[in-house]
């Protein structure tokens, strides 16, 4: 007869068992996608944000600047920072505005690509399982939209962040506009997770690049500003980690904000349709790299060793340029 091990040894056993098995689903919170990189070694794309009004308020040129653009970058794929059907986001899987904001608008060759899309705070105003259904994967192939996710491209990891969660006044001033809270209740225990997972992958990253993608601004000197929930919360674990670049939307504009006491650079890409607000307040010019109040989007080239940045307007000017370099050490 086989000898088993002691009540003791089988509780920790046990335990150690639940504890490796929490830890693997903590981290599958976070789902990983697999982008290859072009043959070169680079990756390219662009990013545009709110921007979903049916082709309106300039939403049409900029797609068609976006299409142009894209074409010359040879681009991999697309980042939505949010907002993506306005007024109140999806009504259902059926709603036609998911035709007529997106699959009718982006119609360029060079935008037949995957579209990595986060929730701004408009999409949380209608069904917000809708977008992430992969219904709309059926509808159109493009669509990718989760809560919080990973794209993984070897030299390059992006980390997208649901960031509406973490606004109080969505749950305390609601201001006559309903959301859809589903999956997000309890909410600390949703955001408690969120930051730890997205903490444990941040630290567990070995791209030489790492990119946060949100919609809510961290730094911004747009209509809507800082956001002072991500800067406690979420800015320090960026901060930690070493993390490189912080894109958003929400504010509609392009931005680039640049500290000196921080590695982060802050970038707005939110001026996919109606922007023009015509408030800006930043308190230290030095810091404000760029602003446009103004539609356009950004395009971004990435190798190794560096990491190239391009704001554009709607007839396709580029507004400004960025770029940073990493050194290539060699291993033994």
């Amino acid at each position: 007869m086989a000898a088993f091990p002691n009540k003791p040894v089988l509780l920790c056993l046990t335990f150690t068992a639940i504890l490796i098995l929490c830890s693997v689903l903590s981290i599958a919170e976070l789902q990983q996608l697999e982008q290859e990189l072009k043959a070169d070694g680079s990756l390219s794309f662009l990013v545009v944000g709110d921007w979903g009004r049916r082709g309106g308020y300039n939403q049409s040129e900029v797609a068609d600047q976006m299409g142009i653009i894209g074409e010359k970058m040879d681009i991999d794929f697309v980042i939505s920072t949010g907002d993506n059907f306005y007024d109140d986001g999806l009504k259902d899987v059926d709603d036609p505005a998911f035709d007529d904001s997106f699959t009718k608008i982006y119609t360029a060759p060079s935008l037949q690509k995957q579209w990595y899309n986060v929730l701004g705070n408009h999409d949380y105003r209608g069904d917000v399982l809708a977008q992430l259904s992969p219904i709309l994967r059926k509808v159109d192939s493009r669509w990718v939209c989760l809560r919080s996710f990973i794209v993984s491209a070897e030299i390059v990891e992006f980390f997208f962040v649901d960031t509406t969660p973490f606004v109080d006044k969505y749950f305390t001033e609601p201001k006559g506009d309903v959301y859809d809270w589903r999956g997000i209740l309890p909410r600390k225990h949703y955001l408690s997770n969120l930051l730890k997972d997205l903490d444990l992958a941040l630290k567990e990253s070995t791209a030489k690049w790492k990119i946060v993608v949100g919609h809510h601004t961290i730094r911004s000197a747009g209509h809507h500003g800082i956001t002072d929930e991500l800067v406690v919360q979420l800015l320090p674990i960026l901060e930690e980690n070493n993390v490189d670049l912080y894109i958003n939307g929400h504010d509609h504009c392009l931005e680039h904000i640049s500290s000196p006491h921080s590695r982060i650079q802050f970038l707005t890409s939110g001026g996919g349709s109606k922007a023009w607000r015509g408030d800006v307040d930043w308190s230290n010019p030095e810091e404000m790299k760029f602003y446009y109040d103004g539609q356009g989007f950004m395009s971004a080239q990435i190798t190794e060793t560096r990491v190239e940045i391009a704001f554009y307007d709607i007839f396709g000017n580029v507004l400004h340029t960025w770029a940073t370099s990493k050194q290539l050490y060699a291993t033994v």
